[in-house]
């Protein structure tokens, strides 16, 4: 599927939603708000496991290799945090069903736990940040935030190289 070529000039809106979404994001990442988010929820993570948890936590057990495709890291950084993790007790590996050679990570009690209390603190901050507005207001942003991540994630799949297929004889 081909790209429509883009506008010689975005548009003023476009412009803006890209400024807001650079600083959304700039905000979303510092250091010090992940310290103090770490601190609210009560677990000493940084924020390469705080992703890796959040992603397991939201899909089946995955292999390695598919967490670092879906979080867009090398596999190296996938493995240094899972060693981290398992050795907090927060997953732990079990064997592929699909190829008893290879492993899944998978949330442990304390794994859940922990996500549930980040996600915990972080929506309790964004509720005291966003509590001025209107519960309309609140039903439209969620709306369309839901909309753009979808079509920004057409967008990217589009975008992605067709997979070459395996040469005869191999699988």
């Amino acid at each position: 599927m081909s790209t429509p070529p883009l506008p010689d000039v975005p548009s003023p809106e476009v412009v803006e939603i890209e400024r807001a979404l650079t600083r959304i994001t700039y905000l979303s990442t510092r250091a010090r708000r992940h310290d103090r988010l770490m601190a609210l929820a009560g677990v000493p993570l940084d924020r390469a496991a705080v992703a890796l948890l959040r992603q397991i936590a939201d899909s089946e057990p995955l292999r390695p290799g598919e967490l670092a495709a879906r979080l867009g890291v090398e596999a190296s950084h996938v493995t240094r945090t899972v060693q981290q993790l398992e050795k907090s007790g927060y997953v732990t590996r079990v064997p592929d069903p699909d190829d008893r050679r290879a492993q899944r990570i998978e949330l442990t009690e304390a794994g859940g736990q922990a996500i549930a209390k980040v996600r915990e603190a972080g929506v309790r901050g964004m509720q005291m940040a966003l509590s001025g507005w209107t519960p309309e207001e609140l039903r439209q942003l969620a709306t369309l935030f839901h909309r753009m991540v979808d079509d920004f994630l057409a967008h990217a799949a589009d975008e992605e190289p067709e997979p070459r297929s395996a040469p005869a004889g191999k699988a």
